[in-house]
């Protein structure tokens, strides 16, 4: 299992702001689905009324072949990610 560290300190790198993307009921449908499996498999949980998030995703509804597939944007998680003080070496560097 990796360990990733994340920096939420405060104040946070700005969000970019995307405009709402507008859906139709069967791309609701599958939202759904799909972020119900999501949660079964322990991926997602629910937040309480009171709890705040620090990092949010916008997310959409792709399809291929009438399969549908939950696609986030986490490029944003980047600037919070803090890097690893030793990362992977290169190949070349370890022959």
């Amino acid at each position: 299992m990796v360990e990733i560290a994340f920096n939420v300190e405060k104040p946070h790198p700005p969000l970019p702001r995307k405009p709402v993307y507008p859906e139709s009921l069967r791309a609701r449908q599958a939202l759904e689905v799909s972020i119900k499996e999501s949660m079964d498999l322990g991926v997602l949980r629910k937040l309480g009324h009171n709890e705040q998030v620090e990092v949010t995703t916008t997310v959409i509804i792709t399809w291929h072949n009438e399969k549908s597939r939950m696609v986030g944007y986490f490029r944003a998680l980047n600037t919070y990610i803090i890097p690893e003080i030793y990362p992977i070496p290169r190949i070349h560097e370890t022959l």
